[in-house]
């Protein structure tokens, strides 16, 4: 299976779900208020994940029958897959648990000082846990450099959830980081693999846009960690190492800074954040 075709088969099989999953969406559990006030349903993680079952299972399938890579060559489709289970877990427990009133990573220590451990900890933890799995099935390498890869991967879930805050920008935004990478990747194992969880995400994104849905937890938490995996897997030692930079620069900045007043105040940033929405969304 190549990019192109991975890519269709993750959007295919998420629109399905879109249209298939309509009582989903008006399940009272599932329904949140936005940015705006309004309710609404908080599934758009919840069918990424789901698509990126179909596509896997699909794949199994035609495998066993001679088509496609046969069940054990390809390591990287169940790593990216435990990656969506795993992460996407821990979103939804945030989604439908979380109450919101403690952000960032001070505000769930400030509450553990207080014997609270919140959903986001929970999350933060749990991801790291994750990741730890993730990074250490390739083979090991030396313990320092499966830490550094645990913590890229973790570091792009959570820069992916604090992306989430308006209508369609952490998808917009994982969608502009997967282009680059897309093309380190090219068309190994770890390239088709990323591909279909990246096409279900693009597949969601015109309800996003139109606040049908929210990505929520479950989905900007995938969204990163899978587009982290794809950098652990699928680029050298020296890329992996700026990309950890640039994310603990960027996570360390959103405990001081609002990313949607930096992208209010600059142009073409705020340009590129409204693209496609009904109405332009106010700096939160």
């Amino acid at each position: 299976m190549n990019i192109a075709i991975a890519l269709a088969v993750g959007l295919l099989a998420v629109r399905f779900l879109v249209g298939a999953g309509q009582d989903m969406l008006r399940s009272p559990s599932l329904q949140r208020e936005n940015y705006r006030g309004r309710s609404i349903p908080v599934v758009g993680g919840v069918l990424i994940v789901s698509a990126v079952l179909v596509v896997e299972s699909l794949r199994a399938v035609v495998g066993v029958v001679g088509l496609g890579d046969e069940p054990g060559l390809n390591l990287a489709r169940p790593l990216v897959l435990l990656a969506v289970f795993g992460f996407g877990m821990l979103g939804l427990i945030d989604d439908v648990l979380g109450t919101g009133e403690d952000r960032g990573f001070t505000g769930h220590i400030r509450a553990l000082m207080q014997g609270r451990v919140t959903t986001g900890l929970l999350k933060l933890v749990g991801g790291a846990g994750v990741a730890l799995v993730v990074v250490a099935e390739p083979g090991f390498i030396t313990g320092k450099r499966v830490v550094a890869d645990a913590l890229l991967i973790a570091l792009a879930a959570n820069l992916g959830n604090l992306l989430d805050r308006a209508p369609g920008r952490a998808i917009k935004a994982a969608l502009v980081a997967y282009l680059p990478l897309a093309i380190a990747m090219g068309t190994s194992a770890v390239g088709v693999a990323v591909a279909p969880v990246m096409g279900a995400a693009l597949g969601v994104l015109p309800e996003d846009l139109r606040e049908h849905l929210m990505l929520g937890d479950t989905g900007a938490n995938v969204l990163g960690a899978v587009l982290g995996v794809g950098v652990v897997l699928g680029t050298g030692r020296a890329t992996r190492n700026w990309v950890i930079v640039v994310l603990i620069a960027l996570n360390v900045a959103a405990e001081f800074w609002s990313f949607s007043r930096v992208i209010e105040r600059v142009p073409p940033l705020r340009w590129f954040d409204q693209l496609g929405r009904a109405r332009p969304a106010a700096a939160l």
